[in-house]
């Protein structure tokens, strides 16, 4: 795969974001599309440098099994991620991005 630029990378992690906040994907597919599309890099590559295991990782990625929100931040955070809240309804997801009137 070609290196990405900064910008390239950050355009993509946008184009996923909004793709997930649109809820067109899981928590565990915008993880692998960071993980592939954005950085490059393979699972066992990526869950030794969160430390975390092969399996995990892939458990993770296919939205199996109950994961700690401690794993989760783990990792999120190398891609510039945290885990927050967010509205389940998608409505209100939309009017609390938007920007606050002064």
């Amino acid at each position: 795969m070609k290196p990405r630029s900064i910008d390239d990378r950050e355009a993509a992690l946008v184009l996923l974001l909004q793709r997930y906040y649109a809820g067109e994907l899981t928590d565990g597919r915008l993880l692998r599309s960071l993980r592939r599309d954005v950085l490059g890099l393979s699972q066992t590559r990526y869950s030794e440098l969160v430390g975390i295991s092969r399996r995990t990782l892939s458990d993770l990625e296919g939205d199996k099994g109950n994961v700690t929100l401690e794993v989760k931040s783990r990792v999120f955070r190398p891609l510039g991620l945290e885990v927050s809240l967010l509205p389940r309804k998608r409505s209100l997801l939309a009017q609390a991005l938007e920007p606050i009137d002064e």
